[in-house]
């Protein structure tokens, strides 16, 4: 049977979660051999990446409004005519206006709780989780077009061992330290105040090996995270490793993943990468992280935004290396099994075969 084609679009001038998703999920396309042709704007921060070697037209994006824009769009899905036009974020959805019947079926993929005015002209939604998945449907979108399907966890890529000690070296990063490593843009959801209270209540050892947390990431709250560590006094303990495209080496040299989102965090990729990279992981209990986090199994939660709660969780896992090792496995066995490429891939395209058909 041949699989429906696709025409992936996204418009976002930035890298954001919707965009690292539109490359990892463009690669994984690639790989299976799906047909599938991408839409991104020209000159934006997807413009020269590897996009698994599919092709990509590149279009101007300047506003929702721009006329240009919108022909340019109708342009193009008029001489492709995909049989699945698949959007992200609110300008490419917005910009591609589909008939209802006698042409390409249009969803839109949400991965996060955003207003839906800008997705309700569109036949099916897609969300990552199924919290959003039933929000969406309460807000009135109909069940029957609305889909679940989760994102996946791409596969430990191992790096060098002398990059990953030399990036220690730089970093300062002594040879017993435990390393917490904790990933994520420095906004308030994201709770790295809390994190950062939390290891101002944890001793400078664990079962004899100093503590070092590295924060992966940039963002608007930068400067004011910086001033609560030395108000703390805990610049000696952190690292402040900036935004990386590949955080890999980072992951490798993690002793502990640590996720202090808040509530309104929707799903929590990080979560899905420290179960793949074989790694212990701590996380608050946000809505997200209480959809696929098992306490105890795959995970040590804790409330959100009670760093008191978040130290201990620290301290307890650190302290009890069969725990560790326990919430590792489960970790690497769910996402075999559950948010593994090639069953979130699997998913998609059976997506596919069944809107294609009506």
């Amino acid at each position: 049977m041949t699989e429906p084609t696709t025409l992936q679009m996204v418009a976002s001038k930035a890298l954001g979660g919707a965009e690292r998703w539109f490359v990892r999920f463009s690669d994984a396309l690639a790989e299976r051999g799906a047909p599938a042709q991408l839409a991104i704007r020209q000159g934006s921060a997807l413009d020269g990446l590897d996009l698994g070697g599919l092709p990509v037209h590149r279009l101007p994006y300047r506003t929702t409004w721009d006329p240009w824009s919108r022909r340019a769009v109708g342009r193009l899905i008029q001489r492709l005519k995909p049989d699945i036009v698949q959007t992200y974020m609110g300008r490419a959805t917005r910009l591609a206006r589909l008939p209802s019947a006698g042409g390409p079926v249009h969803l839109a993929r949400l991965g996060g709780y955003y207003a839906l005015g800008p997705y309700r002209h569109t036949h099916g939604w897609i969300g990552n989780t199924q919290g959003l998945c039933d929000w969406m449907v309460r807000q009135g979108l109909p069940a029957e077009r609305v889909h679940h399907i989760y994102n996946f966890a791409d596969p430990a890529r191992p790096v060098a061992p002398e990059l990953v000690a030399e990036r220690r070296a730089t970093h300062g990063l002594p040879d017993d330290a435990w390393v917490l490593v904790t990933l994520g843009r420095f906004v308030p959801v994201k709770g790295q105040r809390y994190l950062i209270d939390a290891l101002e209540r944890l001793p400078e050892t664990i079962a004899g090996r100093p503590l070092r947390l590295v924060m992966v990431g940039d963002g608007p709250l930068g400067p004011e995270l910086r001033r609560q560590a030395e108000q703390g006094g805990q610049s000696h303990r952190i690292v402040w490793a900036g935004w990386q495209r590949d955080p890999a080496p980072y992951l490798q040299m993690a002793d502990l993943v640590v996720f202090p989102s808040l509530e309104d965090e929707t799903l929590g990729n990080v979560i899905l990468e420290a179960w793949a990279w074989g790694k212990p992981l701590v996380t608050a209990s946000f809505r997200g992280a209480r959809e696929l986090a098992r306490h105890g199994e795959d995970a040590w939660c804790v409330p959100c935004a009670e760093a008191a709660a978040l130290a201990e969780g620290i301290r307890q896992t650190l302290s009890d290396p069969v725990l560790m090792a326990a919430l590792v496995a489960r970790g690497l066995e769910r996402v075999e099994h559950e948010f593994s490429r090639r069953a979130i891939l699997d998913r998609y395209l059976e997506l596919y075969r069944q809107v294609a058909r009506g």
